[in-house]
């Protein structure tokens, strides 16, 4: 669709929040174009993305939500590290954790880029991996400044795609 549609489309729901994700939006070529002029249409604009491509291309006003895949994802060694120095205050990075190794591996990795002076962190379980709650008994004990994120749409529609 060209961006001309898709704000037709967007401007018809009457809400001000847009968020781009499912599978790696920065692919997308007019990704970052559709960003811009969302911002100057006046909505907030969040952006989803796994983390392995350049989130600096991104609009400023962007909400950037950045994926660093843990050791037990199978994709570890996707996230690309320039990210790091790019992240603003408003930004979240999100780690889905599947077990205590990835735990422990991502409380290092926070530790050792100070994440927390940077942006807001989210641990997230893998559903059918790990228990909501034995990660969130895990983050109290840990005492790291993250929150506990539950991706609602898997508990409300399962494993259905585009949802």
């Amino acid at each position: 669709m060209s961006i001309d549609t898709i704000m037709d489309i967007v401007d018809t729901y009457g809400v001000k929040l847009v968020e781009l994700t499912g599978g790696e939006p920065l692919f997308q070529a007019g990704s970052v174009k559709l960003c811009e002029v969302l911002l100057q249409k006046g909505y907030t604009v969040l952006v989803e993305t796994n983390g392995s491509l350049p989130i600096r291309l991104l609009p400023s006003g962007c909400v950037r939500i950045v994926d660093v895949k843990c050791p037990g994802s199978g994709s570890g060694d996707s996230f690309l590290f320039e990210n790091i120095d790019h992240l603003t205050t408003s930004d979240e990075v999100k780690f889905v954790i599947s077990d205590k190794a990835d735990f422990n591996w991502a409380c290092d990795f926070i530790n050792k880029y100070q994440l927390h002076t940077k942006a807001t962190l989210l641990f997230s379980p893998c559903i059918g991996r790990i228990e909501p709650a034995e990660l969130a008994s895990w983050i109290v004990e840990s005492n790291l400044p993250v929150r506990l994120g539950l991706q609602l749409h898997k508990f409300i529609w399962g494993d259905k795609r585009g949802v």
